[in-house]
């Protein structure tokens, strides 16, 4: 949210950069960088200090880390839904649907399928479509180190075998990290295009 309004909220100071002699591809970046920077920094102070203090192991070091990547992740996002639209209200609009549909309805829609298919073996399945949502998966991969998969059941033990292993978390954390930066690539090259 804070992303996106800010966005929208600089927009005439964007457009007055643009008329400067800097190449548009580096407002852009530079504003991702900040805003990243910024929100990330927010974070780690708000959750790293007792995170340091309470819980100082590789399970709290990975939290943070995950934390950092899923702010990174949600500016980028929040950077393309501001590039989609110039109407605010639109473009925060669209942000908080997408926000509430990784947050909470994606979960809805698992749960679903996993009702309606319990007589089918889609854990297998179910692995592929956690890489959709950025939140699941970072989730996933905390739930798993904190040893609570042995109170998932049978789902757990497959999120284990896979997540669990050295080759799962370098996955996950590179599909985390095509989650940051492909929505931005995405509005980096309309941003390139889009007339102001």
């Amino acid at each position: 949210m804070f992303s996106t309004t800010y966005l929208y909220n600089s927009a005439e100071f964007i457009e007055l950069l643009l008329s400067q002699p800097i190449q548009r591809k580096l407002i852009w970046i530079s504003l991702f960088v900040a805003l990243s920077i910024a929100m990330s920094l927010a974070f780690l102070i708000g959750t790293g200090i007792p995170i340091l203090l309470y819980a100082a192991s590789t399970v709290g070091f990975m939290m943070m880390g995950i934390g950092v990547l899923i702010t990174i992740i949600f500016i980028s996002i929040a950077m393309l839904c501001s590039i989609l639209t110039r109407d605010k209200a639109k473009g925060i609009g669209i942000s908080i649907i997408l926000w509430l549909f990784f947050s909470l309805l994606f979960d809805g829609i698992i749960l679903f399928l996993l009702f309606q298919l319990s007589d089918y073996p889609i854990e297998k399945m179910m692995i592929t479509i956690s890489t959709f949502n950025p939140i699941a998966l970072a989730r996933i991969l905390i739930l798993l180190h904190l040893d609570i998969s042995a109170m998932m059941g049978y789902t757990g033990a497959i999120f284990k075998e896979f997540f669990g292993t050295s080759l799962g978390i370098c996955i996950s954390f590179m599909i985390l990290c095509l989650w940051a930066i492909l929505p931005f690539l995405i509005s980096l090259k309309r941003f390139n295009k889009k007339d102001l």
